[in-house]
């Protein structure tokens, strides 16, 4: 104010030398002005801070950061309920297992990137479609809540064997299905257990699927035509059956006739920049062209004012596939609160860059995957900006209430919550001075991400599958758990909390667990609700780093590491499970191999930590997760858990390039041999299909399998030719191929023994 009436005061001068002319009054007024621009600019703020404001900075400060703490916890929903979580109480009983079986029988044993890897390689089922995108989500399977991981069968119009221009936009116009599979189990053989899968669907526990095709989804581009003179491939099934269809949606712009279509026409040749969809014949009046496919994109262009979270997933209901996402709504104007850290959001999101210091998750966004209907729910009627949007656009907005079998399937989203643990990091301090000094700052953990081991080259990946950076923070997970104090198992998302410190890489801070904070999913009045769980800052158990470096040093496991992890085999220890069980911790890691690093992956082994009272942590593992619990706790585990005698047991087929998938030989030499050389027979033939097809992952697989049958054949015929052979029996002696890059089968001698 003080510059303001200065320049007003120069402003006078500078008229009164109209009338007396000269540079006195002007130079006044400049001079006037720069010296109090320097005098209240510089001079005056600085010796007040040196000599008022330092020597008692703190309660100088006090109602300024108080007013900072609450305006931020205010604006990013920070309302946060504290419980804690005393590790060093007790160990684990009977009594406490069977209180929380909740979580140990819904233990997440699949991360989405090895889900989809697996189910890229098992349910593709034909080159041109493609699994994008796993999703964590929740049904009822068996008459129980299970965690589910289901995927879109997309299109990937890129494999396309004739590529033509009929074909990628007037004949292959759209996937097919969802695959889903449990988070929490394996089949005997380490693969998934698959509850939606092949070509016609088979539902197997999810709900059935009734309208399959998949006009609208991830990571669509471009247009397609529809209702041409051309037949639309519905499917393809792994026997190249062919099934076509005709789309009925209402979406879609019609082309219709005359001088109208052809206008029409000659539109989409410009705006495409192709000349096809104006001149070719296949075109009707009544066939529709079919825009924005993509879910994100496509409600971007219906409501561009909302942000939107970096991951759409897919929803079944009613027969149909949904893809849900959340929309966000922001603003930088919130006074006095913190502007947001967006460091940890996945370059996707609408929130990553964006400068806001606001937010609220307003909006639950619906797009049908078949004719793309776009519904927008407001579910914070609470928030201004959203009735602020509401009144602008009364028609965008839904005006029916959620169906409750949708806010069945919500989840809280992992964006907001990206955020709000990065600033609850901080602003979980309520008191000013505490604030001030620094006292008891947290901070998220640095990735542990999957530790991949090839050969000697071990290599740490996140969530993408690409290499982590130092940068990259522990990311949230979903998880289907029950809480300490709870009674029954929550769908949540659960991210850890580390002791804040400025050289994390020299132990303590970065490394040792300070809290858990989750925030709930479950449909109700519980939903949204965040809670942190506080372990005792006087005894902090090691955190999720420390816990898989020492899976990784243990003795057990380094021995299976040195039998598995040979040759061209990949070895995945997946990143650890965080899981409070009563007011204990266990870490739960699967340990997954795969042929090579072409190849997807399976489950060998489940790792589970135990962090004992007093630190000491008990590592064991076992084919199984009850395995693994039974040699730390015996018979107390539940039977319930995965792998336990009351636990589902599905059985699995032949993983490729595992021939260990099949039931091991049984007879005599002989006709163990017989079996044997049958299969390696068989392994050699499917490899040579492969190299035909140019299909290399699988027939990189065959003859992995190859070389294991013709060890297990050798070892066969040493342990033969070392047995006493009777008079007059007759051996059979088979000579192993060795395991290269041909397909050339073994061969057979046989001799009879005499005296």
């Amino acid at each position: 104010y003080l510059l303001m009436l200065i320049a007003l005061f120069a402003f006078g001068l500078f008229i009164a030398n109209i009338w007396r002319r000269g540079w006195v009054l002007p130079g006044m007024a400049v001079g006037l002005w720069v010296l109090v621009a320097v005098l209240a600019g510089g001079v005056v703020p600085a010796f007040v801070q040196r000599f008022r404001v330092e020597p008692t900075e703190s309660s100088m400060e006090r109602p300024y950061i108080k007013n900072n703490i609450e305006a931020t916890q205010a604006a990013y929903g920070l309302d946060v309920t504290s419980a804690d979580l005393d590790w060093r109480a007790k160990t684990i009983s009977a009594e406490t297992m069977a209180d929380n079986v909740g979580t140990l029988d819904n233990v997440r044993l699949w991360d989405p990137k090895s889900m989809q890897d697996r189910l890229v390689q098992d349910q593709e089922i034909q080159r041109f479609y493609a699994i994008n995108d796993v999703d964590v989500d929740r049904y009822t399977v068996n008459g129980k809540t299970t965690q589910v991981m289901i995927a879109a069968r997309d299109l990937a119009p890129a494999e396309i064997k004739q590529a033509s221009w009929e074909a990628t936009h007037l004949t292959y116009t759209h996937g097919y299905g969802v695959v889903a599979a449990t988070a929490n189990d394996q089949t005997d053989n380490g693969t998934p257990v698959l509850t939606a899968q092949d070509i016609p669907m088979k539902p197997n526990g999810t709900p059935e699927v009734t309208q399959p095709a998949i006009y609208f989804g991830e990571n669509k581009a471009g247009y397609v035509i529809v209702n041409t003179d051309r037949k639309e491939i519905n499917f393809q099934d792994e026997d190249g059956k062919t099934s076509y269809t005709s789309y009925k949606g209402d979406d879609g712009v019609e082309v219709g006739s005359g001088a109208t279509g052809l206008l029409r026409k000659a539109a989409f040749s410009l705006r495409f920049g192709d000349i096809n969809p104006m001149v070719s014949g296949n075109i009707r009046p009544d066939s529709k062209v079919l825009l924005e496919r993509d879910v994100t994109a496509r409600l971007k262009a219906v409501a561009p004012f909302l942000a939107y979270d970096h991951d759409p997933y897919a929803v079944v209901l009613d027969g149909k596939v949904q893809y849900v996402l959340d929309g966000y709504t922001t603003t930088r104007n919130y006074p006095n609160a913190q502007r947001a850290d967006t460091g940890g959001l996945d370059p996707t999101s609408g929130l990553y860059g964006r400068s806001f210091n606001y937010a609220r998750n307003s909006v639950k966004a619906t797009v049908d995957a078949y004719d793309g209907t776009v519904t927008l729910y407001v579910v914070d009627t609470k928030d201004p900006l959203i009735q602020a949007y509401q009144k602008a656009f009364p028609e965008l907005f839904s005006k029916d209430a959620v169906p409750q079998k949708l806010r069945e399937h919500f989840r809280y989203p992992e964006d907001l919550f990206t955020v709000q643990t990065q600033m609850y990091a901080k602003y979980h301090v309520s008191d000013p001075d505490d604030f001030y000094n620094s006292n008891d700052e947290w901070s998220v953990p640095r990735d542990s991400g999957a530790t991949e081991k090839s050969g000697d080259t071990n290599t740490k990946v996140g969530p993408d599958g690409q290499e982590l950076t130092s940068s990259d923070k522990y990311p949230s997970q979903y998880m289907l758990m029950q809480l300490p104090g709870e009674d029954e198992a929550s769908f949540v998302l659960q991210r850890p909390y580390v002791t804040s410190t400025d050289d994390a890489d020299t132990g303590g801070g970065d490394n040792q667990l300070r809290a858990l904070i989750v925030a709930n999913s479950d449909d109700g009045p519980d939903y949204g609700t965040l809670r942190v769980y506080k372990l005792p800052v006087s005894d902090l158990p090691d955190g999720p780093n420390i816990a898989a470096a020492d899976i990784l040093a243990n003795g057990d496991v380094a021995a299976k590491v040195k039998d598995l992890c040979t040759d061209k085999r990949v070895c995945t220890f997946a990143a650890p499970s965080i899981l409070p069980v009563g007011d204990s911790l266990l870490y739960v890691q699967s340990f997954l191999s795969a042929a090579d690093k072409n190849a997807a992956a399976k489950i060998e082994y489940v790792i589970v930590n135990y962090r004992r009272p007093g630190d000491q942590s008990d590592v064991t593992l076992s084919t199984t997760l009850y395995g693994a619990l039974e040699q730390l706790f015996g018979d107390k585990v539940p039977t319930s858990v995965q792998g336990g005698d009351s636990a589902t047991v599905t059985p699995g087929g032949t993983d490729p390039g595992d021939p260990g998938g099949e039931t091991d030989p049984t007879g005599t030499v002989s006709e163990r041999e017989g079996q044997l050389i049958d299969r390696l027979v068989k392994a050699f033939d499917d490899a040579d299909a492969a190299a035909r097809k140019g299909d290399q992952v699988a027939y990189a697989e065959k003859v992995t399998e190859a070389a294991k049958l013709a060890e297990q054949l050798q070892k066969l015929r040493d342990e033969a030719d070392s047995a006493p052979v009777e008079h007059g029996k007759t051996t059979t002696t088979t000579t192993a191929p060795k395991a290269t890059t041909t397909t050339e089968p073994p061969t057979t001698t046989t001799t009879t023994a005499g005296a």
